[in-house]
């Protein structure tokens, strides 16, 4: 009998070492959503890792992410549909975002973000934006870099990839990102560029790209192409006269 129970106590512990040496192995899966209530159920199942978009979808509430998530627009749009302190005009400020990111990380690609107030709240949290992002028709502009009430956790958006913020309702008024007064100061990451963007700071569109170093989203890029054929033309014309010049002399 005890004989029998040694056995038994041995198996269980060469078990458990095996267990030890080859740890069990959970795989994250990536989930499609098709409309509002699929995506909210992918938002809160945890082993859900990456969530895709297979057509636009309309949400009558905000959506916000409290965890680690990669969401592939793959081109689509989420836009919100629900009301504003009881009325349907986003200019009516209601702290309807259509996307909150909540003291997490989070990738979104190739998305477009409208109908609410603002397109997309980063609250205390590090965001990387990939392809196109889209944040035009929202009341009071895109995207928001803000902590909020009890959140310590600073903020940071990354551009990568040649990501691209778009906004066709950019104005002074309507901003394409933005800092509240109440927050600490946002970074702002562009390939690998890192910028402070103070507390209480408004960028839109040409703004953003000038501190980034690249030519405003209004100046097509051939035109900058010529000019720098141009340009080179220039010298070398310059350089062939001041040549017959001295073969003169």
């Amino acid at each position: 009998m005890l004989s029998r129970i040694f056995k038994n106590i041995t198996t269980l512990t060469v078990l458990l070492s095996i267990l030890t040496i080859f740890p069990i192995v959970t795989y994250a899966k990536t989930e499609s959503v098709s409309n509002e209530e699929d995506l909210k159920h992918a938002i809160s199942d945890s082993d859900v890792d990456t969530i895709v978009l297979n057509n636009n979808i309309d949400t009558t509430e905000k959506i916000t992410i409290s965890r680690p998530i990669y969401i592939d627009g793959k081109g689509h749009t989420i836009k919100y549909t629900g009301t504003f302190k009881g009325g349907s005009d986003n200019t009516v400020w209601d702290g309807k975002y259509v996307l909150q990111i909540y003291r997490t990380n989070a990738t979104i690609k190739d998305i477009k973000l409208t109908g609410g107030n603002a397109g997309l709240l980063v609250n205390g949290s590090t965001v990387t934006l990939r392809g196109q992002i889209d944040v035009s028709g929202n009341g009071f502009g895109g995207v928001e870099l803000a902590q909020g009430a009890n959140v310590t956790e600073k903020v940071k958006l990354s551009l990568v990839d040649d990501a691209e913020l778009v906004n066709t309702t950019d104005s002074d008024d309507k901003p394409t990102l933005w800092v509240p007064s109440d927050s600490d100061d946002a970074k702002l990451e562009i390939d690998g560029k890192t910028i402070n963007i103070e507390s209480g700071k408004e960028l839109e569109i040409k703004e953003i790209n000038q501190l980034a170093g690249n030519p405003e989203t209004s100046d097509p890029i051939y035109l900058y192409i010529i000019l720098n054929i141009v340009g080179i033309l220039s010298l070398i014309i310059s350089f062939k006269k001041l040549k017959n010049i001295k073969g003169l002399n």
